[in-house]
Protein backbone atom coordinates (compact mmCIF):
# COMPACT_ATOMS: atom_id res chain seq x y z
CA UNK A 1 0.00 0.00 0.00
CA UNK A 2 1.65 3.41 -1.27
CA UNK A 3 2.25 6.23 1.39
CA UNK A 4 -0.52 8.50 -0.36
CA UNK A 5 -3.05 5.76 -0.26
CA UNK A 6 -2.70 5.70 3.84
CA UNK A 7 -2.51 9.19 3.80
CA UNK A 8 -6.25 9.43 2.43
CA UNK A 9 -7.35 6.31 4.40
CA UNK A 10 -6.03 8.70 7.17
CA UNK A 11 -8.08 11.71 6.04
CA UNK A 12 -11.14 9.76 6.11
CA UNK A 13 -11.37 8.26 9.48
CA UNK A 14 -10.65 12.05 10.76
CA UNK A 15 -13.14 13.02 8.82
CA UNK A 16 -15.75 10.52 9.89
CA UNK A 17 -14.74 10.66 13.25
CA UNK A 18 -14.60 14.72 13.63
CA UNK A 19 -17.99 14.29 12.23
CA UNK A 20 -19.11 11.81 14.79
CA UNK A 21 -17.90 14.16 17.63
CA UNK A 22 -18.90 16.83 16.32
CA UNK A 23 -22.71 15.48 16.00
CA UNK A 24 -22.12 14.42 19.83
CA UNK A 25 -21.43 17.85 20.63
CA UNK A 26 -24.27 19.37 19.31
CA UNK A 27 -26.33 17.16 21.07
CA UNK A 28 -25.21 17.84 24.16
CA UNK A 29 -25.59 21.96 23.86
CA UNK A 30 -29.27 21.53 23.41
CA UNK A 31 -30.36 23.89 25.43
CA UNK A 32 -33.20 23.85 28.27
CA UNK A 33 -35.98 25.72 26.16
CA UNK A 34 -35.09 24.04 23.32
CA UNK A 35 -34.60 20.30 24.65
CA UNK A 36 -38.31 20.45 26.67
CA UNK A 37 -39.98 21.21 23.11
CA UNK A 38 -39.34 17.22 23.02
CA UNK A 39 -41.91 16.68 25.64
CA UNK A 40 -45.69 16.68 23.63
CA UNK A 41 -47.38 15.50 27.15
CA UNK A 42 -47.34 16.71 30.74
CA UNK A 43 -49.13 14.67 33.15
CA UNK A 44 -49.53 16.05 37.10
CA UNK A 45 -50.60 13.74 39.48
CA UNK A 46 -51.38 15.86 42.42
CA UNK A 47 -51.34 13.56 45.80
CA UNK A 48 -52.68 15.07 49.08
CA UNK A 49 -50.60 15.70 52.61
CA UNK A 50 -47.58 14.93 53.31
CA UNK A 51 -44.30 16.58 54.00
CA UNK A 52 -40.46 15.36 52.45
CA UNK A 53 -39.83 14.28 55.52
CA UNK A 54 -42.89 12.37 56.81
CA UNK A 55 -42.42 10.31 53.38
CA UNK A 56 -38.95 10.81 51.92
CA UNK A 57 -37.04 11.50 55.21
CA UNK A 58 -34.94 8.04 54.85
CA UNK A 59 -34.20 8.53 50.99
CA UNK A 60 -30.71 7.85 50.42
CA UNK A 61 -28.93 11.17 49.27
CA UNK A 62 -32.06 13.32 50.13
CA UNK A 63 -31.85 16.01 52.94
CA UNK A 64 -33.78 13.90 55.20
CA UNK A 65 -33.90 12.91 58.47
CA UNK A 66 -30.26 12.15 59.15
CA UNK A 67 -30.62 16.39 58.89
CA UNK A 68 -33.24 16.45 60.94
CA UNK A 69 -31.72 14.68 64.20
CA UNK A 70 -29.01 16.80 63.65
CA UNK A 71 -30.58 20.16 63.03
CA UNK A 72 -32.28 19.06 66.98
CA UNK A 73 -35.74 20.42 66.06
CA UNK A 74 -36.93 20.26 69.75
CA UNK A 75 -40.86 20.65 69.84
CA UNK A 76 -42.05 23.70 72.33
CA UNK A 77 -45.61 24.57 73.31
CA UNK A 78 -46.88 28.16 72.61
CA UNK A 79 -44.92 29.57 75.42
CA UNK A 80 -41.85 28.40 73.74
CA UNK A 81 -41.21 25.92 76.81
CA UNK A 82 -39.97 22.33 75.29
CA UNK A 83 -41.89 19.52 75.49
CA UNK A 84 -40.30 16.51 78.08
CA UNK A 85 -42.37 14.20 75.89
CA UNK A 86 -44.59 15.07 73.17
CA UNK A 87 -48.34 15.68 73.98
CA UNK A 88 -50.52 12.77 74.06
CA UNK A 89 -52.03 11.64 70.36
CA UNK A 90 -55.93 12.13 70.79
CA UNK A 91 -58.83 9.65 69.81
CA UNK A 92 -56.15 6.98 69.32
CA UNK A 93 -55.13 4.32 71.16
CA UNK A 94 -52.28 2.74 68.84
CA UNK A 95 -49.53 5.62 69.68
CA UNK A 96 -48.04 5.43 73.10
CA UNK A 97 -48.57 8.63 75.58
CA UNK A 98 -44.71 9.29 76.08
CA UNK A 99 -43.04 9.68 72.53
CA UNK A 100 -39.97 11.19 73.32
CA UNK A 101 -39.72 14.80 72.02
CA UNK A 102 -38.21 13.83 68.19
CA UNK A 103 -39.44 12.38 65.10
CA UNK A 104 -40.60 8.71 65.36
CA UNK A 105 -41.65 6.10 62.60
CA UNK A 106 -45.46 5.68 62.17
CA UNK A 107 -45.27 2.45 60.66
CA UNK A 108 -44.00 0.56 63.89
CA UNK A 109 -47.47 2.01 65.90
CA UNK A 110 -49.64 2.10 62.52
CA UNK A 111 -48.56 0.78 59.06
CA UNK A 112 -48.76 2.04 56.14
CA UNK A 113 -51.79 0.54 54.64
CA UNK A 114 -54.09 1.81 57.87
CA UNK A 115 -55.37 5.09 58.18
CA UNK A 116 -53.68 7.53 60.91
CA UNK A 117 -56.13 10.44 62.23
CA UNK A 118 -55.85 13.56 60.23
CA UNK A 119 -53.11 16.11 60.93
CA UNK A 120 -53.77 20.05 61.00
CA UNK A 121 -53.26 22.12 57.86
CA UNK A 122 -54.24 25.14 57.87
CA UNK A 123 -52.92 28.40 56.39
CA UNK A 124 -52.20 30.73 60.07
CA UNK A 125 -51.31 27.32 61.19
CA UNK A 126 -48.92 26.48 59.10
CA UNK A 127 -47.37 29.79 59.47
CA UNK A 128 -47.37 28.85 63.71
CA UNK A 129 -46.04 25.64 63.06
CA UNK A 130 -42.98 27.11 61.15
CA UNK A 131 -42.50 29.64 63.67
CA UNK A 132 -40.21 31.70 61.88
CA UNK A 133 -38.21 28.86 60.60
CA UNK A 134 -37.56 27.27 63.66
CA UNK A 135 -39.41 24.60 62.54
CA UNK A 136 -40.36 23.61 66.28
CA UNK A 137 -44.39 24.18 66.63
CA UNK A 138 -45.92 21.71 64.75
CA UNK A 139 -46.64 19.53 67.89
CA UNK A 140 -48.42 22.77 69.52
CA UNK A 141 -50.79 24.68 66.33
CA UNK A 142 -52.19 20.61 65.80
CA UNK A 143 -55.56 19.02 66.94
CA UNK A 144 -53.43 15.90 66.82
CA UNK A 145 -50.66 16.69 68.64
CA UNK A 146 -47.70 14.31 68.54
CA UNK A 147 -48.45 12.45 65.32
CA UNK A 148 -47.21 15.79 63.22
CA UNK A 149 -43.32 14.23 64.20
CA UNK A 150 -44.24 11.12 62.65
CA UNK A 151 -42.69 9.69 59.18
CA UNK A 152 -43.24 6.27 57.21
CA UNK A 153 -40.30 3.88 55.92
CA UNK A 154 -39.30 4.95 52.85
CA UNK A 155 -38.60 2.03 51.44
CA UNK A 156 -41.81 0.46 52.09
CA UNK A 157 -43.28 3.17 49.77
CA UNK A 158 -45.22 1.78 46.80
CA UNK A 159 -43.65 4.95 44.86
CA UNK A 160 -40.41 4.20 46.30
CA UNK A 161 -38.98 2.37 43.39
CA UNK A 162 -39.98 4.78 41.08
CA UNK A 163 -38.30 7.90 43.05
CA UNK A 164 -35.24 5.57 43.24
CA UNK A 165 -35.58 4.91 39.18
CA UNK A 166 -36.12 9.09 38.44
CA UNK A 167 -35.77 11.85 39.89
CA UNK A 168 -36.44 13.06 43.59
CA UNK A 169 -36.60 16.55 44.42
CA UNK A 170 -36.19 17.29 47.89
CA UNK A 171 -35.78 20.94 47.82
CA UNK A 172 -39.98 21.13 46.55
CA UNK A 173 -41.89 23.61 48.43
CA UNK A 174 -45.92 24.19 48.31
CA UNK A 175 -46.48 27.38 47.27
CA UNK A 176 -48.61 29.06 49.81
CA UNK A 177 -49.34 27.95 53.32
CA UNK A 178 -51.88 25.95 54.60
CA UNK A 179 -54.43 23.22 53.17
CA UNK A 180 -55.46 21.98 49.89
CA UNK A 181 -58.05 24.18 48.31
CA UNK A 182 -55.81 27.31 48.53
CA UNK A 183 -52.36 25.06 47.39
CA UNK A 184 -55.32 23.73 44.21
CA UNK A 185 -56.35 26.87 43.12
CA UNK A 186 -52.49 28.76 43.41
CA UNK A 187 -51.18 25.84 41.52
CA UNK A 188 -53.77 26.93 38.39
CA UNK A 189 -53.88 30.52 38.55
CA UNK A 190 -50.47 31.83 40.71
CA UNK A 191 -53.31 34.15 42.58
CA UNK A 192 -55.00 34.30 46.05
CA UNK A 193 -58.85 34.61 45.70
CA UNK A 194 -61.17 37.51 47.30
CA UNK A 195 -64.41 37.97 48.88
CA UNK A 196 -64.36 41.42 49.84
CA UNK A 197 -67.65 41.26 51.60
CA UNK A 198 -67.47 37.73 53.34
CA UNK A 199 -69.52 37.20 56.23
CA UNK A 200 -68.33 38.37 59.64
CA UNK A 201 -68.19 34.73 61.22
CA UNK A 202 -65.85 33.69 58.08
CA UNK A 203 -63.17 36.40 58.74
CA UNK A 204 -60.18 35.59 60.86
CA UNK A 205 -58.75 38.25 63.59
CA UNK A 206 -54.98 38.80 63.55
CA UNK A 207 -52.38 41.07 66.33
CA UNK A 208 -50.48 43.96 65.07
CA UNK A 209 -47.65 41.25 63.88
CA UNK A 210 -50.04 39.18 62.12
CA UNK A 211 -50.24 36.37 64.03
CA UNK A 212 -53.64 34.28 64.45
CA UNK A 213 -55.74 35.39 67.45
CA UNK A 214 -58.80 33.37 66.07
CA UNK A 215 -58.71 31.22 62.80
CA UNK A 216 -60.97 32.13 59.59
CA UNK A 217 -61.65 31.45 56.24
CA UNK A 218 -60.66 34.87 54.82
CA UNK A 219 -58.08 37.49 55.66
CA UNK A 220 -59.37 40.71 57.31
CA UNK A 221 -58.27 42.54 53.85
CA UNK A 222 -60.82 39.93 52.07
CA UNK A 223 -58.10 37.10 50.82
CA UNK A 224 -59.72 33.61 50.94
CA UNK A 225 -56.85 30.95 52.52
CA UNK A 226 -58.61 28.73 53.97
CA UNK A 227 -60.73 25.70 53.15
CA UNK A 228 -63.73 26.36 51.46
CA UNK A 229 -66.09 25.22 48.72
CA UNK A 230 -67.35 26.76 45.64
CA UNK A 231 -70.41 28.30 44.74
CA UNK A 232 -70.52 26.56 41.95
CA UNK A 233 -72.31 23.22 41.15
CA UNK A 234 -71.26 20.31 41.87
CA UNK A 235 -70.90 21.27 45.89
CA UNK A 236 -71.46 19.03 48.89
CA UNK A 237 -75.55 18.28 49.59
CA UNK A 238 -76.50 20.77 52.35
CA UNK A 239 -74.16 23.14 52.19
CA UNK A 240 -75.01 26.81 53.20
CA UNK A 241 -74.89 28.48 50.14
CA UNK A 242 -73.94 31.88 52.16
CA UNK A 243 -70.78 30.41 52.58
CA UNK A 244 -69.86 29.16 49.41
CA UNK A 245 -66.85 31.34 47.52
CA UNK A 246 -68.66 33.03 44.60
CA UNK A 247 -67.23 32.54 41.27
CA UNK A 248 -63.44 34.12 40.79
CA UNK A 249 -62.58 35.96 37.72
CA UNK A 250 -58.67 35.50 37.57
CA UNK A 251 -56.64 34.13 34.67
CA UNK A 252 -55.75 30.63 34.85
CA UNK A 253 -53.86 28.20 33.21
CA UNK A 254 -56.84 26.52 31.60
CA UNK A 255 -57.41 30.20 29.84
CA UNK A 256 -54.30 30.64 28.81
CA UNK A 257 -54.08 27.06 27.10
CA UNK A 258 -57.47 27.25 25.62
CA UNK A 259 -56.91 30.64 23.98
CA UNK A 260 -53.55 29.19 22.41
CA UNK A 261 -55.74 25.97 21.55
CA UNK A 262 -53.43 23.88 23.30
CA UNK A 263 -55.30 20.68 24.65
CA UNK A 264 -55.97 20.03 28.36
CA UNK A 265 -57.85 18.39 31.00
CA UNK A 266 -58.28 18.66 34.95
CA UNK A 267 -59.45 14.78 36.11
CA UNK A 268 -60.51 13.90 39.10
CA UNK A 269 -61.86 10.66 40.55
CA UNK A 270 -65.69 10.78 41.19
CA UNK A 271 -66.32 13.79 38.82
CA UNK A 272 -69.55 11.83 36.95
CA UNK A 273 -70.69 10.85 39.62
CA UNK A 274 -70.66 14.39 41.28
CA UNK A 275 -72.38 15.54 38.51
CA UNK A 276 -74.91 13.38 38.39
CA UNK A 277 -75.88 13.98 41.99
CA UNK A 278 -74.70 10.09 43.21
CA UNK A 279 -73.13 8.55 45.56
CA UNK A 280 -69.47 9.85 45.22
CA UNK A 281 -66.00 9.73 46.86
CA UNK A 282 -65.33 13.48 44.57
CA UNK A 283 -63.13 15.91 46.67
CA UNK A 284 -64.94 19.11 45.66
CA UNK A 285 -62.01 21.57 47.34
CA UNK A 286 -59.85 19.34 44.84
CA UNK A 287 -61.34 20.69 41.82
CA UNK A 288 -59.68 24.19 41.38
CA UNK A 289 -61.55 24.79 38.40
CA UNK A 290 -64.64 24.41 40.31
CA UNK A 291 -64.16 27.90 41.76
CA UNK A 292 -63.58 30.13 38.40
CA UNK A 293 -66.49 31.91 36.42
CA UNK A 294 -64.84 30.39 33.41
CA UNK A 295 -66.21 26.92 33.88
CA UNK A 296 -70.05 27.42 35.82
CA UNK A 297 -72.01 24.83 34.15
CA UNK A 298 -72.72 26.37 30.79
CA UNK A 299 -69.41 27.16 30.37
CA UNK A 300 -67.02 25.95 27.04
CA UNK A 301 -64.29 25.81 30.26
CA UNK A 302 -66.41 22.74 31.33
CA UNK A 303 -65.61 20.37 28.68
CA UNK A 304 -62.25 20.40 30.62
CA UNK A 305 -63.29 18.89 33.44
CA UNK A 306 -63.28 14.88 33.22
CA UNK A 307 -63.24 11.38 35.47
CA UNK A 308 -59.87 9.82 36.56
CA UNK A 309 -61.40 6.89 34.51
CA UNK A 310 -61.15 9.27 31.12
CA UNK A 311 -57.67 10.11 32.04
CA UNK A 312 -57.05 5.80 32.29
CA UNK A 313 -58.71 5.98 29.08
CA UNK A 314 -56.82 8.22 27.20
CA UNK A 315 -53.44 7.50 28.36
CA UNK A 316 -53.81 3.55 27.26
CA UNK A 317 -54.91 4.38 23.92
CA UNK A 318 -52.71 7.25 23.48
CA UNK A 319 -55.00 10.34 23.24
CA UNK A 320 -53.52 12.13 26.26
CA UNK A 321 -54.25 16.06 26.56
CA UNK A 322 -50.82 17.69 26.19
CA UNK A 323 -51.81 18.47 29.45
CA UNK A 324 -53.10 16.80 32.06
CA UNK A 325 -53.46 16.93 35.76
CA UNK A 326 -55.01 14.32 37.75
CA UNK A 327 -57.00 13.54 41.01
CA UNK A 328 -57.45 10.52 43.07
CA UNK A 329 -60.90 10.82 45.11
CA UNK A 330 -60.95 10.68 48.91
CA UNK A 331 -59.70 7.67 49.92
CA UNK A 332 -57.19 7.16 47.50
CA UNK A 333 -55.35 10.68 47.82
CA UNK A 334 -52.77 9.65 50.99
CA UNK A 335 -54.94 11.84 52.87
CA UNK A 336 -54.76 11.15 56.89
CA UNK A 337 -58.15 10.57 58.16
CA UNK A 338 -59.70 9.47 54.98
CA UNK A 339 -57.16 7.38 53.34
CA UNK A 340 -54.66 5.03 53.59
CA UNK A 341 -50.90 5.69 52.48
CA UNK A 342 -50.06 2.42 50.92
CA UNK A 343 -52.99 1.42 48.76
CA UNK A 344 -53.46 5.34 47.88
CA UNK A 345 -49.95 5.28 46.37
CA UNK A 346 -50.80 1.82 44.58
CA UNK A 347 -53.35 3.79 42.80
CA UNK A 348 -50.72 6.82 42.37
CA UNK A 349 -48.20 3.85 40.56
CA UNK A 350 -51.18 2.33 38.45
CA UNK A 351 -51.71 6.17 36.91
CA UNK A 352 -48.10 6.87 36.17
CA UNK A 353 -47.85 3.11 34.51
CA UNK A 354 -50.85 3.89 32.32
CA UNK A 355 -48.85 6.61 31.03
CA UNK A 356 -45.39 4.92 30.71
CA UNK A 357 -47.35 2.01 29.16
CA UNK A 358 -49.10 3.61 26.72
CA UNK A 359 -48.52 5.18 23.29
CA UNK A 360 -47.69 8.73 24.49
CA UNK A 361 -44.99 7.53 26.89
CA UNK A 362 -41.98 8.31 24.58
CA UNK A 363 -42.85 12.25 24.62
CA UNK A 364 -43.94 12.45 27.74
CA UNK A 365 -43.33 13.64 31.47
CA UNK A 366 -45.03 12.81 34.77
CA UNK A 367 -44.43 14.99 37.50
CA UNK A 368 -46.02 13.33 40.89
CA UNK A 369 -46.48 15.79 43.95
CA UNK A 370 -48.02 16.91 46.81
CA UNK A 371 -51.27 19.91 47.25
CA UNK A 372 -49.31 20.07 51.04
CA UNK A 373 -47.48 19.01 53.97
CA UNK A 374 -50.95 17.70 55.95
CA UNK A 375 -49.93 19.01 58.81
CA UNK A 376 -46.79 16.62 59.32
CA UNK A 377 -43.05 18.63 60.53
CA UNK A 378 -40.76 19.09 58.06
CA UNK A 379 -37.32 20.30 59.29
CA UNK A 380 -36.36 22.62 56.29
CA UNK A 381 -37.28 26.44 56.80
CA UNK A 382 -39.19 27.19 53.27
CA UNK A 383 -37.64 30.25 51.64
CA UNK A 384 -39.76 33.59 52.26
CA UNK A 385 -41.23 35.34 49.13
CA UNK A 386 -44.11 36.50 49.83
CA UNK A 387 -46.94 36.98 52.59
CA UNK A 388 -48.46 33.70 50.93
CA UNK A 389 -45.55 31.37 51.04
CA UNK A 390 -44.14 29.41 50.28
CA UNK A 391 -45.02 26.76 52.91
CA UNK A 392 -43.61 23.50 53.91
CA UNK A 393 -41.31 21.30 51.64
CA UNK A 394 -43.53 18.40 50.03
CA UNK A 395 -41.89 15.42 47.65
CA UNK A 396 -41.83 15.52 44.00
CA UNK A 397 -41.10 13.29 41.30
CA UNK A 398 -40.50 13.67 38.57
CA UNK A 399 -40.55 10.79 35.80
CA UNK A 400 -40.57 9.61 32.46
CA UNK A 401 -37.91 9.56 29.54
CA UNK A 402 -36.47 13.31 29.72
CA UNK A 403 -35.91 12.86 33.98
CA UNK A 404 -32.65 12.33 35.31
CA UNK A 405 -32.56 8.86 36.39
CA UNK A 406 -31.21 7.67 39.75
CA UNK A 407 -31.10 11.44 40.81
CA UNK A 408 -31.80 13.65 43.70
CA UNK A 409 -32.44 17.21 42.51
CA UNK A 410 -31.15 19.25 45.64
CA UNK A 411 -32.23 22.60 43.13
CA UNK A 412 -35.46 25.04 44.59
CA UNK A 413 -38.77 24.53 43.17
CA UNK A 414 -42.28 25.10 44.02
CA UNK A 415 -45.59 23.96 43.39
CA UNK A 416 -45.83 27.00 40.49
CA UNK A 417 -42.59 25.72 39.25
CA UNK A 418 -45.69 23.28 37.15
CA UNK A 419 -46.78 26.40 35.64
CA UNK A 420 -43.28 27.92 34.60
CA UNK A 421 -42.80 24.73 33.09
CA UNK A 422 -45.67 24.40 30.85
CA UNK A 423 -45.32 28.61 30.59
CA UNK A 424 -42.06 27.68 28.75
CA UNK A 425 -42.59 24.71 27.04
CA UNK A 426 -45.73 25.98 25.57
CA UNK A 427 -44.72 29.63 24.97
CA UNK A 428 -47.57 31.34 27.46
CA UNK A 429 -46.95 34.44 29.59
CA UNK A 430 -46.93 33.82 32.99
CA UNK A 431 -49.48 34.74 35.11
CA UNK A 432 -48.01 36.45 38.00
CA UNK A 433 -44.52 36.79 39.65
CA UNK A 434 -44.30 33.93 41.42
CA UNK A 435 -44.45 31.51 38.10
CA UNK A 436 -42.47 34.07 36.23
CA UNK A 437 -39.57 33.12 38.84
CA UNK A 438 -39.83 29.69 39.88
CA UNK A 439 -37.75 27.25 38.16
CA UNK A 440 -39.28 24.91 35.38
CA UNK A 441 -37.29 21.95 36.75
CA UNK A 442 -33.88 22.85 34.94
CA UNK A 443 -31.75 20.61 36.54
CA UNK A 444 -34.39 17.37 36.69
CA UNK A 445 -34.66 16.87 32.84
CA UNK A 446 -31.95 15.70 30.48
CA UNK A 447 -32.48 15.93 27.03
CA UNK A 448 -30.67 13.85 24.03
Amino acid sequence: MTVQRLFFIFLFISVISSCGTGKKAQRQEVSFDEGIRQINHLVVVYMENHSFDNLYGEFKGANGIKNAQKGNFIQVDEEGKPYTYLPEIPRNNAFPTNLPNRLFNIDQYVPSDKKTPDVTHRFFHNKLQINGGKMDQFAAYNSTKGLAMGYYSTKKLPLYPIAKKYTLCDNFFQSVFGGSYFNHVYLISAAVPVWPDAPGSMIAKLDDKGRMIKDGTVTPDGYVVNHIHSRNRPYPPKSDTSELLPSQTMPTIGDRLSEKGISWAWYSEGWDDAVAGRKNNFAYNHEPFLYFANYEEGTAGREHMKDQNDFIKAAQEGALPAISFVKPGGGNDEHPGGSDVYSSEQLAVKLINAVLDGPNAKDALVILTYDEFGGFFDHVPPPVIDRWGPGSRIPAIIIGPFAKKGNVDHTQYETVSILSFIEHRWGIAPLAERDKNANPFRNALTFK
